[in-house]
């Protein structure tokens, strides 16, 4: 396993983190192209490899082009971190990161961070009014959902995805409202989907994939190890 990128997200990166809060890190990682040849290539869940203490999240890079390609904004994030949340960063990994918005495309971005809030909408809804000991948990869903919805307007409207929120009190404060009234969340939703109406993204129909591939190509030759003779002789 080569790690080419690997950085600090969610609620840290955010800077929605509180004192109790766990340190997230994603990252991207090449098996070796052998690997691929076998009767078990790593596919699928084999494809990634989670930790805890710390909590660690790895894709391989064939499952994380298909996963950033449609849109998914946890491993999209990993792309566009400031500088200082990188802790592992590789030539390979700064390509990836020159190539972020080859993965991009309009209809994707808003399908899947649109979606993604409203799946956090319906978690809230269906807990209802919750007690004191799963507060927390539905505050959390409150200021994902809303997080998820600026930070998907801002990269379908702009094509930049900014990571640093920046008012994070805003979030807090509105997760603590719905916690108390789930209700509270679905204008913001409805708002959400009327500000995306009203504006004509910059991001293309479709993801450049020949670029994405080529880089991913690159990554399969780098990771070639030396041929071995297995035929007898």
């Amino acid at each position: 396993m080569t790690i080419l990128l690997r950085g600090i997200v969610g609620s840290t990166a955010y800077g929605l983190a509180g004192p109790a809060s766990d340190v997230d890190r994603l990252g991207v990682f090449a098996a070796p192209t052998e690997d691929f040849h076998g009767l078990h290539p790593p596919v699928g869940k084999a494809a990634t490899v989670v930790r805890s203490k710390p909590d660690l999240t790895l894709h391989e890079v064939g499952k994380f082009a298909s996963l950033a390609l449609a849109g998914n904004p946890t491993v999209s994030e990993l792309m566009w971190l400031p500088d200082e949340l990188y802790e592992v960063r590789t030539g390979l990994g700064d390509e990836l990161i020159a190539i972020r918005t080859a993965f991009l495309s309009a209809p994707r971005v808003r399908d899947a961070y649109f979606g993604y809030a409203t799946s956090q909408l319906h978690r809230l809804l269906r807990a209802g009014p919750v007690p004191s000991e799963t507060r927390q948990r539905s505050a959390k869903h409150g200021r994902h959902l809303l997080r998820l919805l600026d930070q998907g307007f801002a990269l379908y409207s702009t094509g930049q995805l900014p990571i640093r929120l920046a008012d994070p009190e805003r979030y807090l404060e509105f997760g603590a409202r719905v916690a108390d009234d789930p209700e509270a969340a679905r204008p913001v939703l409805a708002a959400a989907q009327a500000r995306f109406d009203s504006v004509r993204s910059p991001l293309p129909g479709q993801p450049d994939e020949a670029t994405v591939e080529r880089w991913l190509l690159r990554v399969r030759r780098a990771e070639l190890r030396e041929p071995c003779d297995i035929m007898p002789r």
